[in-house]
């Protein structure tokens, strides 16, 4: 078992390295960010049936195509939305919603409140992103509520890495794909929506779904100290159990694992024209995919809402409207001013 510690250890700095340097498969992380490696842009699709104008939503509900291709990632970017699947955000577990693995066996390494605080982890990231872009906001408009052009960027000149973004629309749009990213990968990596096999018996490799329809109600950012979901969990997150579904999460003497990331991950799979069947085990059980990417998109449509009530609450609603056109227009100097 030592010798097998070491070469564990060894992976995981391996694949820690390359995760920084861009070159761990997205698809790990949550549903996918690139078009190949066995995922089709999930991260880009889902966002863009929940904000597109082409979609059925206008207005303020969405946002025209060049600003779109900025937060979802236009083909060959990673976009907002696809940051967190690049460099080191892929080693930060709250990012994806990952880390909320527990289950009720003897011995097991981590409690229910364990799972329950690295969940909370992500939702509160999400509630930090959310003030954050709030408050960028301020750089939008002038003294006399005029928006500032120098504060618009033609959509290429966003680059999400790091965390200096540049302009101030760029900067929010950051934050915003912060939001979405964690929002969808917790529909991807949680039981919220999904169903066990029920061909095998629930265990580990097949553990409990809570079987809901919809966005977790727990998830609403309006929504201050909501009750957590009674069974709800998340799978280990260990880098050699991402690149390898048989490798990582072990414990004890006798080398069992912890509840992984494939046992509950749904992240890759056919969305357009129409949401099919998953790639992953648990996205080929039932409609499980499917149900997680509804989901996703809804609850990614309502992150936006959330937002756009913030900047109305904080900034009033003449200079919130403001903003809010300076956001979703390509050209807000001239269309919104």
């Amino acid at each position: 078992m030592k010798q097998a510690s070491k070469r564990h250890r060894a992976t995981i700095f391996v694949a820690a390295s390359l995760a920084v340097a861009g070159l761990v498969p997205a698809a790990t992380l949550g549903y996918g960010t690139i078009r190949g490696m066995g995922q089709d842009a999930e991260h880009a699709r889902i966002t863009r049936h929940a904000l597109a104008c082409e979609n059925g939503r206008t207005g303020d509900a969405c946002f025209e195509p060049d600003t779109l291709d900025s937060l979802a990632g236009a083909e060959g970017s990673f976009g907002a939305v696809g940051a967190p699947d690049r460099g080191r955000g892929m080693l930060t577990s709250y990012a994806h919603c990952s880390a909320g693995d527990y289950f009720d066996v003897p011995d097991y390494p981590r409690s229910a409140g364990d799972a329950q605080a690295s969940l909370m982890e992500c939702r509160t990231e999400m509630l930090s992103n959310l003030d954050h872009a709030v408050l960028d906001a301020a750089a939008l408009l002038d003294g006399n509520g005029d928006i500032r052009g120098s504060q618009i960027p033609s959509y290429i000149d966003c680059v999400y890495a790091g965390s200096e973004h540049g302009r101030a629309k760029c900067n929010i749009l950051a934050h915003l794909g912060l939001i979405l990213h964690a929002s969808q990968d917790f529909y991807a990596h949680s039981n919220w929506v999904d169903q066990p096999d029920p061909g095998l018996p629930i265990g580990i490799e097949n553990p409990p779904g809570l079987g809901h329809i919809g966005p977790s109600p727990w998830l609403d950012l309006r929504v201050a100290n909501p009750a957590f979901p009674v069974g709800l969990i998340s799978g280990c997150f260990d880098m050699e159990s991402f690149i390898n579904e048989e490798e990582g999460c072990f414990y004890g003497d006798e080398g069992q694992h912890r509840l992984r990331h494939f046992n509950l991950a749904k992240d890759t799979g056919p969305i357009d024209p129409v949401i099919g069947v998953g790639n992953l085990r648990r996205g080929t059980v039932g409609d499980n995919f499917r149900r997680s990417v509804e989901a996703a998109i809804e609850d990614s449509a309502d992150k936006w809402a959330t937002l756009r009530e913030r900047l109305i609450a904080t900034y009033g609603p003449v200079n919130g409207a403001m903003m809010i056109c300076a956001l979703t227009r390509d050209d807000p100097t001239d269309d919104c001013n």
